[in-house]
């Protein structure tokens, strides 16, 4: 009996900093979505394909939920909650615990408006006692009517197999939509310009990352033969003070920053790169309509 193609899509949503980007990486077994410990890593929704023989799943990686400081928190909020009504699961991720916040409260109201069945996806289950976690889902199981409740760990990758099989239970037949080689549909400038700015998340102090973008000026092969990439890219940030801060004594965290992303990109593109970075200041720049439109943070259809 012929096997049948199953294919959907899958949101991630939750909390900031609650492993949602790299619970994506883990699935789609490559490192598409920046993480860090800062909240709000991920600004954009990115759309990811994960392929086996029984079908193909796209996954909407979305940004934290959280309250709106600035036009910038607006676009991210909005671009999270807007997957809720067109997807055909809905993946909520918590952090293991029995500690249900106004956050996670918030969530669930906005999840009571959603169509598809919703997962309670458990993560970060290496941090806690296995003895704890059924305490922690009895916490949460009555707050939505579930469809599933899995403990995961996105860091190690325990409970990932078992997630992806129970998604496939819940998909209906469907077309192949992307080719078996697509992986995502971010465009290559827009990963380098993410990869360079989790570097900086990482490297920065706290007051910092939260008002940092990177736009890639250009980026270019050299020789048209695939050996070497110029990439020129800039670190935009919202103060003078900053800007001395991001570049450092002498350059020192500017090198910092580009020769750590420079790894990362060349693992990425498979190819030598020649990274040259600078740093501009746009004052505000996460309350300008204009700008943020400008740095690729534009409302979602």
């Amino acid at each position: 009996m012929e096997q049948v193609f199953k294919s959907g899509f899958v949101t991630l949503v939750g909390r900031p900093n609650v492993g949602k980007s790299t619970l994506m990486n883990r699935i789609i077994g490559q490192k598409i979505a920046i993480t860090s410990n800062k909240p709000q890593t991920t600004r954009n929704r990115i759309q990811t394909v994960y392929h086996d023989e029984r079908g193909q799943i796209v996954f909407l990686d979305t940004p934290g939920i959280h309250k709106a400081k600035n036009k910038l928190g607006e676009y991210m909020v909005n671009a999270a909650e807007s997957t809720f009504q067109e997807v055909d699961l809905v993946l909520w991720l918590v952090e293991a615990s029995d500690f249900i916040g106004q956050g996670e409260r918030h969530i669930a109201e906005e999840l009571k408006k959603s169509q598809a069945p919703v997962f309670l996806v458990m993560n970060k289950i290496d941090q806690v006692k296995k003895t704890d976690l059924l305490r922690y889902i009895e916490a949460y199981k009555d707050i939505l009517p579930f469809a599933e409740i899995l403990p995961v760990s996105a860091r190690t990758g325990e409970g990932v197999r078992e997630l992806i099989d129970t998604m496939f239970q819940y998909l209906d037949e469907g077309p192949q939509f992307y080719d078996e080689d697509t992986v995502t549909d971010q465009p290559e400038r827009q990963i380098v310009a993410e990869l360079i700015r989790e570097k900086a998340l990482r490297l920065l102090s706290d007051e910092i990352p939260h008002g940092i973008a990177v736009t890639i000026e250009r980026m270019k092969e050299r020789d048209g033969k695939g050996n070497l990439m110029d990439i020129d890219a800039t670190i935009i940030c919202e103060r003078d003070s900053h800007k001395g801060i991001i570049i450092g004594k002498q350059g020192s965290m500017l090198k910092k920053i580009g020769s750590s992303a420079r790894r990362e990109i060349e693992d990425f593109l498979q190819e030598k790169v020649n990274l040259k970075l600078w740093v501009k200041v746009k004052k505000d720049w996460r309350d300008s309509d204009f700008l943020l439109k400008n740095f690729g943070y534009r409302e979602t259809e």
